[in-house]
């Protein structure tokens, strides 16, 4: 089958994660990416956190900047610019994540590239936006998170706000780049895609600025349970392993209503009643949980059809049957990662290599446009 994307060519500027995983969204799909990179450094992802103990590479580089080609260009050198301009000629998108004002600084703004292309599609993701106070300011995810609102409803009812354990803002921002992206490629018309990390995580707060708006009300830190829907959490089971139980719906509450004994319950009938009787319901669930093994708990809810999964480790997800038969862990080059964001009937993507060396295509790409393996002038 033909890979979907297969006639888009995207020109990967960015760096570390948010940006970089917007073009890998592209990449899977069969867009030709093309990595660019500082020369002699490359990207600080290719540093950042855990290395394969085979090869020293860093894993989050393998992961995110798979199935792209690369290149090494000094955008500051003419030489090196003016190759970069042929490659917007021929280009679909162009993904970049520096400051606002730095491709403009370079020369290379949008006013120059749609000059050159007009149908080109430039996403811009930064920290802020490219307008308003902030866009100046250096932004990553904690900061995007802490100014979301998302640290301040995060953690225990007693305790401080709290950051998320992973580059959440990151990923979700890549997603939300990707779909804005294929929104101005539907569009046939050239312009710049604005996508910002505060405001992706602002986005995903659902109605609370509304709530605060309109009632003063704010919800405030629960840990892991939420203010309108109980019994939610994770709840700790007599061998000592956990399980996550959610009741998001009346249907399925009445059913976990059930399974603790107390069908028919005045206090549980509704959302606004279960929450008024949060305490009750909840020290029922933990009871119900803490006489009985994970197990013997996960089968009584399944049985019962009501929503509960067990806290599995990557250890535990590694070998789980589930992730196995979805294929969501699949080897790329020799390195398992996850496998591809969604599934497609008809035209599925690939995984065809892990994130490349720095430079690993650059005698290719520049003998395309060059005709010549070497910088042209000789550099």
């Amino acid at each position: 089958m033909s890979a979907p994307l297969k006639d888009l060519r995207v020109i990967d500027l960015s760096t570390v994660l948010a940006g970089p995983n917007c073009a890998r969204y592209f990449a899977d799909f069969g867009a030709d990416v093309i990595k660019i990179e500082k020369p002699g450094v490359g990207d600080s992802l290719r540093g950042m956190a855990w290395r394969d103990p085979r090869d020293g590479t860093g894993l989050w580089w393998k992961l995110v900047n798979r199935n792209k080609r690369n290149i090494a260009l000094d955008l500051k050198l003419d030489t090196d610019r003016e190759l970069f301009l042929k490659l917007i000629d021929d280009a679909n998108v162009l993904v970049e994540n520096f400051r606002p004002g730095t491709l403009e600084r370079l020369g290379i703004g949008p006013e120059v590239l749609l000059k050159r292309n007009a149908s080109l599609v430039i996403t811009r993701v930064s920290g802020f936006g490219q307008t308003g106070p902030y866009k100046d300011r250096p932004g990553f995810a904690s900061i995007a998170e802490s100014m979301s609102g998302l640290a301040a409803i995060s953690g225990e009812p007693d305790g401080p706000p709290m950051l998320p354990p992973i580059a959440l803002t990151d990923e979700v921002t890549g997603v939300v780049a990707a779909f804005a992206t294929m929104v101005a490629l539907h569009s046939k018309v050239g312009q710049v895609v604005d996508v910002n990390l505060l405001e992706t995580m602002f986005q995903i707060m659902g109605p609370l600025i509304s709530l605060f708006m309109l009632t003063g009300e704010q919800q405030p830190r629960l840990g892991s349970q939420l203010p309108y829907t109980v019994p939610r959490g994770v709840y700790q089971c007599s061998d000592n392993k956990w399980v996550g139980v959610s009741a998001s719906s009346d249907t399925v509450a009445a059913r976990v209503v059930e399974v603790l004994g107390c069908a028919g319950d005045q206090r549980f009938t509704t959302f606004a009643s279960r929450v008024e009787n949060r305490e009750a319901l909840n020290d029922m669930m933990i009871k119900f949980c803490a006489q009985r093994d994970s197990q013997t708990v996960l089968q009584i809810f399944t049985d019962a059809q009501a929503a509960i999964g067990p806290v599995l480790s990557m250890a535990e997800i590694s070998s789980d049957p589930h992730f196995a038969a979805r294929q969501a862990i699949k080897i790329v080059g020799t390195t398992p990662m996850q496998g591809l964001l969604a599934s497609l009937s008809g035209t599925p993507g690939e995984l065809r290599w892990e994130g490349r060396t720095l430079d690993a295509d650059g005698a290719e790409i520049r003998k395309n446009l060059w005709g010549s393996d070497i910088r042209k002038n000789g550099q």
